[in-house]
Parts: structure tokens; C-alpha cells; sequence
């Protein structure tokens, strides 16, 4: 086993179309050369051996719960089957897949809800066909929001976040268009963000006193006002307002001076005023081996940073970097938090 984890990841499948089953099936075929921790995934089992076979990988999927899983994990790839099945055309997305792919997210926050798994990583998720049959969240990170609210009755508010081995950038509005983040960020909105990023931090990264650079909204942070008075008069206020709680944090700094090496060694985690000022770094700077963690849940996430790439499926190009950082991280992350209990 694993020395970072005592249970199992629990791996919800995403959609079967996509190249969620082949990154899965390859992170399984290389877990002796990359230490990937113990996983099982809940999904279709006949759907898992048509795509080894697609891929030419010699994997053998065996049925399993999450209380066997490690046992079978060194011989197999543990598989919790789904009551839906799947349609088994590889790169054609599926409103008939629906139903096991939301039935796949819902497992797994179970499991890990339950004490079963030790977090939960997601395959990526299509939107337009779940739209179709009926699905009502924004997206994924909403819909695991709105499942952690119905496991621990109380609201939650998801943050995510971008890790690689060179940056953890966060993003304070997300997928809204950039003309809106002007009414959108507010003072609250950057404090909250950033006591969540703080806590999860400490609590599951191991950093004992974050330090977090706050990006600026406008060019060089409003050059003193010549370029916009949202810095001086929303970011700022946040920034001193986490000071007074006791929370490294500084800036409203110029986003274009942040990300040079010497600037990401005076911090933690970057956090940023927008969707793209964070993520276009995290990418450049990790396009392969970043992954996307969700923090402010009753339960880790993560996932890779890439999405279904239908193109891709089945085609064996897909490259499993991303899925096997994203298992890594949640094993850590799982560890850093029993550590963190028991102190």
C-alpha cells in the first residue's frame, strides 16, 4: 500500500466517451513505475475492458467495493460497478451516458463522505450532453458543492484551485466573462476566497503559515489609481483585512511581475482576480502535470487539468501525467489531513 494514504481513492469515471477511461486504464498499467497510490474507480465495467482493448492494454477490470479495493489493486484494477451502463462509442458523447455518469460523481463523494475512500478524483465531465438530459449545476465543481451540502447539511463554498510542481494559482471569479468581474469581486468575495485557500493550506498541504500574493485586478494594480480604483478600493481593504486576521497575505500586486521565479519563492499560493490571470500561468508553467483541486469541501478533489478531449479517445495519445499528479496530490492531501486530525 501506499504510505501516504490507509484507504483507497475513490476515481469517478466522467464521461465515458472521453479520455477519462484511457488516462485511467494507463495511470493503472504504469503504477509500478510511478507509485501511483491505490484507486477504484465506479463505473461500467464491460465499458473499461472494451477500452483496454481498444487501447491494446493488457488490464484486467475486476468488480469490486471500496473495502477490497487495495487488496485487489496490485493484480487489477478495482471497479465498483455502476447500475447504468454505458454506450460504447468511443468519442461520441452520449445523453444516454448521463444518468452513470452523475451516478459515478454521486459513489464517489459517498465513499468518501463515508470514511470509505480517502478522497475523491474526478475524470472530466462534458457538459452539453448532462445539460441535455437534464443536468441543472454550472459544472462540476458546482454539482460536488451541492452533493457536500447534502451530505454535511450545511453550505459549503467550493474554491479552486490550479497546483503544479511550480505554482498554486486561485482564481477569484471564474467562468464568468471578464466584463462582469468588475461587479462580481468584491472585498468579501477576496477575504472568504483566501481564509478558504489558508485553511486548506495548512490542513491538507502541510504549510504551517500560508503565504499568499494577491494579484491586482487592473494593469500594474491601478498604478496608484491612473489605471483604475478597484485595487485601492476592493483589493487592498481585503488584503489588510486578512492581515488583522493573522493571515500572511500581501499585495495588491502588478500580475505581471508575480509569476517569474523569484517572485513564486516568496509564496504559497497566488491568488488571482480572475479566471485567466491565474490559469494561463498554472498552464504555462505546468501544462501536463498541474491538477485541479477543489478546496473548501467536506472531502478532497482533485482532478486532471484537461478536459474530455473526444478527439483523443481511444486513440492512445492521450498521456496520463495529469490523471497520475491528481491521484498523487489526493493521496498527500488525504495524508496531510490524518496528521493534521490527530494533532
Amino acid at each position: 500500500m501506499n504510505a501516504t494514504s490507509t484507504l483507497p481513492l475513490a476515481v469517478s469515471i466522467g464521461d465515458p466517451a472521453g479520455i477519462g477511461p484511457d488516462v485511467i486504464l494507463k495511470s493503472w498499467s504504469a503504477r509500478h513505475e510511478t507509485g501511483a497510490p491505490p484507486f477504484y474507480v465506479i463505473a461500467d465495467p464491460d465499458q473499461l475492458r472494451a477500452r483496454a482493448d481498444a487501447l491494446k492494454l493488457e488490464v484486467s477490470v475486476h468488480p469490486c467495493n471500496a473495502d477490497n479495493a487495495i487488496g485487489l489493486f496490485g493484480d487489477a484494477l478495482p471497479v465498483v460497478p455502476l447500475e447504468a451502463k454505458f454506450t460504447a462509442a468511443i468519442g461520441a458523447p452520449d445523453t444516454a451516458n448521463a444518468a452513470g455518469i452523475i451516478e459515478s460523481i454521486d459513489r464517489a463523494v459517498g465513499d468518501a463522505m463515508a470514511g470509505r475512500a480517502g478522497a475523491v478524483v474526478t475524470a472530466p465531465i462534458a457538459k452539453k450532453p448532462l445539460y441535455e438530459a437534464g443536468f441543472r449545476y454550472p459544472g462540476h465543481t458546482e454539482y460536488l458543492a451541492a452533493l457536500a451540502e447534502r451530505h454535511a447539511g450545511q453550505a459549503v463554498r467550493p474554491v479552486m484551485m490550479l497546483a503544479g510542481p511550480k505554482l498554486r494559482a486561485v482564481p477569484v471569479t471564474i467562468h464568468i466573462p471578464l466584463r462582469d468581474v468588475f461587479e462580481a469581486l468584491t472585498t468579501g468575495l477576496i477575504v472568504e476566497t483566501c481564509r478558504i485557500v489558508h485553511d486548506d493550506l495548512a490542513r491538507r498541504f502541510g504549510i504551517l503559515r500560508p503565504r499568499l500574493a494577491v494579484a491586482g485586478l487592473n494593469p500594474h494594480a491601478g498604478e496608484g489609481g491612473a489605471l483604475g480604483h478597484e485595487d485601492d478600493d476592493v483589493v487592498l481593504p481585503a488584503v489588510q483585512q486578512l492581515c488583522d486576521l493573522g493571515i500572511d497575505a500581501y499585495g495588491p500586486l502588478p500580475a505581471d511581475t508575480m509569476f517569474h521565479d523569484r517572485a513564486r519563492a516568496g509564496y504559497d499560493a497566488a491568488i488571482c482576480m480572475y479566471h485567466d490571470q491565474a490559469l494561463i500561468p498554472a498552464k504555462a508553467l505546468g501544462f501536463d502535470d498541474s491538477v485541479n483541486v477543489t478546496l473548501g469541501l467536506p472531502f478532497i478533489r482533485t482532478s486532471p487539468d484537461h478536459g474530455t478531449a473526444f478527439d483523443l479517445a481511444g486513440s492512445g495519445k492521450a498521456l496520463p501525467d495529469s490523471f497520475i499528479a491528481a491521484l498523487r496530490m489526493a493521496a498527500e492531501m488525504a495524508a496531510h489531513s490524518r496528521r493534521a486530525k490527530a494533532a
